[in-house]
């Protein structure tokens, strides 16, 4: 994978946001150091490059920051998975619940290959939920989600017993808040 990289070094950690009691794992840090956010792609480049994708869909917001040049590198289809209300026309939509509350979010069926092997990406793995409800959409589409990618995963909420059986990697994991 070429040189290592201790990312852990790069993830701001924020006390108490977005509600007290929570350590939140900033990756814009990441983003402004472009050896840091290099080292993200160029290790997904190398996790995936010798695995059957067809295209990769990404979580809004900043899902699509890593997704866009991976797909450019390897050469797919960028699938974006919206909230809702930013698609215009025909679109599938999935409410799941959070932590919280609810939320949604969309995709356009027709840009899933149909029949295609699907990785889904997203910058963080907490609890899994937005990950289910995109795979779910993708699986809706004709597409098929065959492995799962966050930069950071936090495995103390369970993301793994909530997306089931699937490959899930990461490039780095916290164990604890």
């Amino acid at each position: 994978m070429g040189k290592q990289l201790n990312l852990d070094e790069y993830i701001r950690k924020v006390s108490d946001f977005p509600k007290p009691g929570v350590l939140f794992y900033d990756i814009t840090s990441i983003l402004i150091r472009p050896e840091a956010f290099g080292y993200c792609v160029d290790s997904m480049v190398e996790i995936y490059r010798h695995k059957q994708i067809d295209a990769v869909a990404a979580i809004e917001a900043r899902g699509f920051l890593f997704a866009a040049p991976f797909a450019v590198r390897m050469g797919i289809p960028l699938l974006l998975i919206r909230k809702k209300g930013k698609l215009p026309g025909r679109k599938l939509t999935k409410i799941y619940d959070l932590e919280y509350a609810q939320a949604e979010i969309e995709i356009h069926p027709d840009d899933v290959p149909q029949g295609s092997k699907v990785l889904l990406l997203d910058d963080l793995i907490a609890t899994g939920g937005t990950l289910r409800a995109a795979r779910e959409l993708i699986n809706a589409s004709g597409g098929e989600v065959t492995n799962i990618f966050g930069v950071v995963g936090l495995p103390f909420l369970n993301f793994r017993k909530a997306l089931g059986d699937i490959d899930i990697q990461t490039l780095i994991e916290y164990d604890s808040e």
